[in-house]
């Protein structure tokens, strides 16, 4: 008897005639989205102009997601410059690989560079972190989409089933 476990989907893109669209990416979207709406109520619920973390998001996403890239680039360089990798690969996003930490120090970056023009940082920064965590959150859902990430094997019913 096989034990109770929490099924992992069996898909991770949606094919929408020649549009390949990656589960993945539309959870790191939404992430995004989640993020940006708590940010602007947070944000102008201390005094701050919400269209800010707008015009924040339009830097630090961008630069977000090229440090993601550089980070899993770093941290997992054999398959780009190892032996036997291809270099241009590193370039090839689409086929998967982010780092969170690259992603948080770049888009932290882009964010610092617009909202020091126009307010004070540390209250802005207070304002997104909750809405940093939820998108964080939405965003491990795309890694059960595509059954990675997980811990150990388990017997316990809460576990993951993973193909």
């Amino acid at each position: 008897m096989t034990p109770a476990a929490i099924p992992s989907p069996g898909i991770n893109v949606l094919h929408l005639g020649p549009l390949t669209v990656h589960i993945y990416g539309l959870c790191i979207l939404a992430g995004i989205v989640a993020a940006i709406v708590i940010a602007k109520r947070r944000y102008a619920a201390r005094g701050g102009e919400a269209d800010l973390v707008v015009d924040a998001a339009l830097l630090a996403v961008p630069l977000g997601i090229v440090g993601g890239r550089l980070y899993h680039v770093i941290t997992s360089y054999q398959p780009y410059f190892g032996p036997g990798g291809h270099p241009v690969d590193a370039l090839k996003i689409w086929h998967g690989g982010l780092g969170i930490w690259g992603g948080v120090a770049f888009g932290a970056l882009g964010a610092y560079l617009i909202v020091r023009r126009k307010g004070r940082f540390a209250p802005f920064a207070d304002a997104l972190a909750p809405g940093l965590l939820v998108a964080q959150a939405i965003g491990r859902l795309g890694n059960w989409f595509n059954q990675e990430l997980f811990g150990r094997p388990t017997t316990l019913p809460w576990g993951l089933r993973i193909d």
